[in-house]
């Protein structure tokens, strides 16, 4: 997503929880393609409200406003509902939900001030519709969903807009970690449980890509999608068609 904003030709702030070895050879990367002064790199939880107002503040101060908020943290823990560890919760709704309100809550003020704002949440399909043994991550995802439409809402006569953005399998390390304990499990390889795993549910038999989110991302920034808010959008092979 951020290479296709910053294709596109925005000017990007990545986010990480730390300015370790990877997040420095990233912004190596953005800045030898995209140019040094369009690029910056901020370090921030995003389940601290704080450091979230931090994070878009010195976007602001650096950049001299905040046009487009992307949130696409996640984490992933899976277990029956019984059996599913409090401190698990509490990790994934604070980072896949809660952290959508605090950035939503820092952009929004900055963006009514300009009359200008374009939020794109990334959802999931679970935002939709539910599988077993992912209590919480299904959870938040429909509370980014409701978010996502209030916000929408209360945005309606000015010129912002809120959605979310459902992708169904889409080969991240976040699903690669998923295939990895599935093989475990099964005694079976990789691309076994890779090719399972996506038959199971999405119809086309294929896996959605990084590349395709991001120019749907940037399709829901541009002025044809000005009149498209509140939306929950599937990118799942058919899915939810089901």
């Amino acid at each position: 997503m951020a290479h296709s904003f910053a294709r596109a030709g925005a000017r990007v702030v990545l986010n990480g929880r730390r300015l370790n070895d990877a997040a420095e050879a990233v912004l190596s990367e953005f800045r030898e393609r995209y140019g040094h002064d369009n690029v910056i790199f901020a370090a921030c939880d995003v389940a601290d409200p704080g450091q979230v107002e931090e994070m878009v503040s010195g976007t602001v101060e650096t950049f001299g406003s905040v046009d487009v908020l992307v949130q696409n943290a996640g984490i992933q823990h899976t277990s029956s509902v019984h059996e599913f560890p409090l401190e698990k919760w509490d990790q994934i709704i604070a980072v896949d939900l809660s952290s959508v309100f605090y950035g939503i809550r820092a952009a929004l003020p900055r963006m009514l001030a300009q009359d200008f704002g374009r939020i794109i949440n990334v959802a999931s399909v679970h935002g939709l519709i539910a599988s077993k043994e992912k209590a919480a991550y299904v959870a938040a995802k429909h509370g980014v969903v409701g978010l996502t439409k209030v916000t929408a809402l209360e945005t309606a006569t000015v010129n912002i807009t809120c959605n979310a953005i459902c992708p169904g399998w889409v080969l991240t390390p976040l699903v690669e970690k998923q295939i990895h304990a599935r093989a475990a499990a099964n005694g079976t390889s990789f691309d076994e449980e890779k090719r399972k795993l996506v038959a199971e549910k999405q119809p086309s038999q294929e896996f959605a890509t990084p590349e395709q989110m991001g120019a749907l991302a940037v399709f829901l920034a541009s002025e044809a999608a000005a009149q498209i808010t509140g939306q929950a959008l599937p990118v799942d092979g058919g899915w939810t068609a089901q």
